[in-house]
């Protein structure tokens, strides 16, 4: 899965689709520190590859976790500074709440704090749905990132090897 680059510098309004999850009652937002036990049980339980990584984003500050959140229940999750800095990710959404403009406020409340700490492009890492980057924030693939930051893992020095 390769890495893309997107400019945020030039980024979709975040306005619209905060006012739209905010109509069908979800509030997408920075997490807050005390909730990283439930965030992490949540990820854990749904995307069981990725707590290692949600969990470094609460040790950054501002917290680099953004949640979405209906009647008290997670949604879904973004991060970002989590495997290296000026990465976005890994970002993750309900199944039921899939299709319905959840990832993408996710994606546009992370991209816009990125830029808001003074970054100008920011590196999705290992992306599956590239289209869906593409065309939310007109990200595109960053030649030869195939393997990006996870190619030690392939290889014989890897410690444990958790991708094989």
């Amino acid at each position: 899965m390769p890495d893309m680059l997107a400019k945020l510098y030039d980024l979709p309004d975040l306005d619209e689709p905060l006012a739209g999850m905010a109509a069908g009652g979800i509030d997408v937002r920075a997490a807050l520190v005390l909730e990283k036990p439930a965030v992490l049980a949540w990820v854990a339980a749904r995307f069981q590859g990725w707590t290692a990584e949600a969990e470094v984003s609460f040790s950054r500050l501002p917290v680099a976790c953004h949640v979405a959140v209906r009647d008290r229940q997670l949604l879904g999750f973004a991060c970002y500074d989590a495997a290296c800095r000026n990465f976005f990710g890994p970002m993750g959404v309900e199944e039921s709440a899939r299709k319905q403009g959840v990832g993408r406020a996710l994606l546009l409340s992370v991209l816009h704090a990125q830029r808001a700490q003074g970054y100008a492009y920011s590196i999705i890492g290992g992306v599956g749905p590239a289209e869906f980057y593409a065309r939310t924030v007109g990200a595109v693939i960053i030649d030869g990132s195939d393997l990006g930051i996870l190619a030690p893992l392939f290889t014989d020095r890897a410690l444990n090897n958790p991708i094989s």
